[in-house]
C-alpha cells in the first residue's frame, strides 16, 4: 500500500476536485503554478482559451470583458495579481484595492472557467530585469508620467501569456495607450493570440468604470462625472472637423478641455492629448490622422482618473 505525503494528498485533492469541476461546470481557483497546470490540464489542447488579465476590485467593466471571453472561447481564465513592477509610486501600490473574495464571487456568476491567483513569488521567482521595445508608443501620455509603467505591464502580461497560453486574450478601450502598447509587443513577439478590444463600460452618470473609483470621496465621485461629459463636448466639436470656424483645431480644443475639467474646482487634469489612435503621436491637424483619439488624466483629490474617447 503507497501511503501519500501531505503535500502529495493535496495535489490528488486538487486534482480529483478539477476533475468534478470540468464535469459539473464549476470554478477552479488556483493560486500556484502546478494547480493552474493541473486545471487546464483537463481541458483539450484545441480547446480555445480566453484570457482576462486583472489586478482585481472587479467591477462590471471586467465582467464586461469575461462575458465576451466566455461567447467566444470554452475557457475562459481569468487572473489576479496586483503587479508590482508596473507601479511607480509604491503608495498607489499600497493603497491599491483588493477584494479577493466578492471578485471570486462575480466572476463565478459570470461563468469564468479558471481563476489564478499567484503570489509575486509565483510569477517572479527571481527579479524581472527585461527591458521592452515599445515601438515609441510610450512617449506621450501616461509614459512619461509614469515612467517604467508600461516596461512593467509587459513583464506581467508576457509572463502570464506564458503561463496561461491564450488564443484570446480581452482589455478595455478604457486604457487606450496600454492595449495599443499590448497588441504592438504582443505582434513583435509572436505570440499567438489575438488581443480583442472590449468598449469601456461606464456609470449611469458616464464616468468610466474603474478600480479606483473605489477610492473616490463622495464629493470627488460627485464631480468625477465632469470629465466624460467633457469629452463628449469635446467629441461633438471635432465632428465639424471640415468647418474650421465651429470645430477649434487640436490644440486649441485640447486648451478648452483642460480648462473645462479644471474649471471645476476638486478636479485638475494632468494632461489631455489628441492623438494619431496608431501611433499615438499628438497631431497638430484633422488631417494628419485617419483615426484619433483624445487621452487625458485627471486628479480629483489624490485619485488618478483616465479617459479617452474617439474623435475620428
Amino acid at each position: 500500500m503507497q501511503i501519500l505525503s501531505g503535500k502529495k494528498v493535496l495535489r490528488a485533492k486538487f486534482i480529483f476536485f478539477c476533475r468534478f469541476a470540468k464535469i459539473f461546470k464549476l470554478m477552479t481557483i488556483c493560486y500556484t503554478l502546478p494547480q493552474f497546470y493541473s486545471a487546464i490540464s483537463f481541458f483539450s489542447d484545441s480547446c480555445e482559451v480566453g484570457f482576462v488579465p486583472t489586478m482585481g476590485a472587479l467591477h462590471q467593466g471586467h465582467i464586461s470583458l469575461v462575458n465576451r471571453a466566455a461567447a467566444d472561447c470554452k475557457i475562459v481564465v481569468v487572473s489576479i495579481f496586483v503587479n508590482p513592477t508596473q507601479f511607480n509610486n509604491p503608495v498607489d501600490l499600497e493603497k491599491y484595492p483588493r477584494t479577493i473574495e466578492k471578485d471570486c464571487e462575480m466572476l463565478e456568476k459570470a461563468g469564468a472557467t479558471i481563476v489564478f491567483i499567484p503570489s509575486i513569488e509565483e510569477i517572479y521567482p527571481q527579479e524581472d530585469n527585461r527591458v521592452f521595445d515599445l515601438g515609441g508608443l510610450d512617449n506621450n501620455g501616461e509614459g512619461p508620467r509614469r515612467p517604467g509603467h508600461f516596461n512593467g505591464v509587459a513583464q506581467v502580461v508576457t509572463r502570464l501569456f506564458d503561463i496561461v497560453r491564450p488564443t484570446h486574450a480581452y482589455f478595455g478601450e478604457k486604457d487606450f495607450q496600454q492595449l495599443a502598447i499590448i497588441r504592438y509587443f504582443s505582434k513583435k513577439l509572436d505570440y499567438p493570440v489575438k488581443i480583442v478590444s472590449c468598449p469601456t463600460v461606464r456609470e449611469i452618470d458616464g464616468l468610466a468604470m474603474s478600480s479606483r473609483n473605489l477610492l473616490l470621496t463622495p464629493q470627488h465621485r460627485r464631480v468625477a462625472p465632469t470629465i466624460y461629459k467633457t469629452l463628449k463636448r469635446a467629441a461633438e466639436l471635432a465632428t465639424a472637423q471640415n468647418l474650421p470656424q465651429i470645430c477649434p483645431a487640436p490644440q486649441e480644443l485640447t486648451k478648452w478641455v483642460i480648462s473645462e475639467i479644471d474649471s471645476e474646482p476638486l478636479l485638475k487634469t494632468e494632461y489631455a492629448e489628441i492623438v494619431d489612435a496608431i501611433t499615438l503621436s499628438p497631431v497638430k491637424s484633422w488631417g494628419e490622422a485617419d483615426e484619433i483619439q483624445l487621452c487625458t488624466a485627471v486628479f480629483a483629490g489624490a485619485v488618478r482618473l483616465i479617459d479617452n474617447i474617439k474623435l475620428k
